[in-house]
């Protein structure tokens, strides 16, 4: 773990229509409620849309999320950006609907955005500000536990569905929290926020259909 504060802010999806409301495109999602949200200004660069606000830089590939590693690595690679400097803000599987998680490495969890991440920088020593989507079966979604029963075409099949109108209302204070916590990361650091925020439930009862 490290001191460094965060100087890049890579939001994990798929570009295109099609996938705007996808369970994937969770932390396109988060992007767009940050409070400065509509005085960011895109531009495509680095095989994304790229942004710059008060020195901290913000991305979202358009490479679609099994490359997106190399639109990261283009980015950092420009600004001299250490990997301990980056963080992911990403669709969780293996965390409960409408839970959020900030963490340091570990696991990729079989997500392939992280593991383009991994590939193109060499290690997977980054920060992630993870948002609970559940499981794609019918056990209870999110409570953790080994993957290998689920087909990948299932999970393939879940994470580029699109979130019920129940979700979408259900995960608004969700997104709006995660938002409020990556401004509170980018102006003090995300060490100190650990504690709170390893594993946080942000809705009080929703069961997501399965």
């Amino acid at each position: 773990m490290t001191n460094n504060p965060v100087q890049l802010v890579v939001f994990l999806g798929n570009p295109g229509a099609q996938y705007k409301y996808n369970r994937h495109n969770a932390g396109w999602m988060l992007a767009d409620v940050l409070p400065f949200s509509g005085a960011l200004n895109w531009q495509k660069k680095y095989k994304g849309l790229y942004a710059c606000r008060d020195g901290i830089h913000f991305l979202k590939p358009q490479t679609f999320m099994n490359i997106s590693g190399e639109s990261a690595l283009a980015a950092a690679s420009f600004y001299k950006i250490k990997r301990d400097a980056i963080i992911v803000v990403h669709d969780e599987i293996e965390l409960p609907f409408g839970t959020l998680s900030l963490k340091f490495s570990g696991g990729l969890g079989g997500h392939n955005g992280l593991r383009s991440m991994k590939a193109c920088f060499g290690s997977a020593d980054f920060w992630r500000l993870r948002i609970g989507i559940g499981r794609p079966d019918g056990r209870v979604p999110g409570k953790g536990g080994s993957l290998e029963h689920i087909r990948e075409s299932n999970v393939a099949d879940w994470v580029l569905s699109d979130f019920t109108a129940a979700e979408t209302e259900a995960l608004a204070p969700v997104f709006t929290a995660g938002a409020e916590l990556l401004v509170q990361i980018l102006s003090g650091g995300p060490e100190p926020l650990l504690p709170e925020w390893a594993k946080k439930r942000c809705l009080d009862t929703f069961s997501p259909e399965v």
